[in-house]
């Protein structure tokens, strides 16, 4: 694990091996802005890093992650939205062409919810109500292995992307695609769980 000193020096070598070779990527971005094409939405796991998967290079991704990958569903009631307000950003004010939520195997923000779901009670503030976006689509798979519950999440998430209107909006012209993918830990392989185009 990375000590705050060894983060530091991971940042030197950065500025040496990386930004050094590409400033000119570095001062597009910081005088034209950023304009990428997707919104990632994935989760804090630690061993699951878009960039990395992804192979793309700073201003490629506009990405969002919070415990489990999740997306609430559109709610105008005054108060903070995290996940939200980074949607709405991405998608009406950068013009994303795509959204990607991206889940993972062996998921510990799932794996608190199948205990919530099944009673346990947990002495974490504010995880249970957090992955309790997902309990709907997850209860009927307790019984099943756990991929059948990270995948139903992430289709849940899907769906609730639709309950944005600014987002069935632009799902209708066919300026976005909406995207759920499961990526294996193990075998270092992804598979789609849910896409949505142009609605006919």
């Amino acid at each position: 694990m990375p000590s705050i000193q060894q983060l530091l020096q991971g940042f030197e070598a950065f500025r040496e091996h990386y930004f050094k070779k590409d400033t000119a990527l570095f001062k597009r971005l910081a005088t034209q802005g950023q304009k990428p094409s997707t919104l990632l939405i994935s989760c804090s796991d630690s061993r699951v890093d878009p960039a990395t998967l992804f192979g793309t290079e700073p201003g490629d991704l506009f990405i969002v992650r919070n415990v489990a990958n999740l997306v609430p569903p559109y709610e105008s009631d005054g108060r903070s939205y995290g996940t939200s307000s980074a949607i709405e950003f991405a998608v009406r004010d950068l013009g994303v062409s795509q959204i990607v939520i991206l889940g993972h195997s062996n998921c510990g923000g799932i794996h608190a919810l199948c205990n919530h779901l099944t009673g346990e009670v947990s002495e974490r503030e504010f995880i249970a109500c957090w992955v309790s976006i997902a309990s709907d689509a997850v209860a009927p798979y307790l019984d099943q292995p756990r991929q059948q519950a990270e995948r139903a999440a992430i289709h849940a998430s899907v769906e609730n992307l639709k309950t944005f209107p600014w987002i069935r909006e632009r799902l209708a012209s066919g300026d976005l695609t909406l995207h759920g993918w499961w990526f294996d830990l193990a075998a270092g392989t992804l598979s789609v769980v849910s896409e949505e185009r142009a609605e006919p």
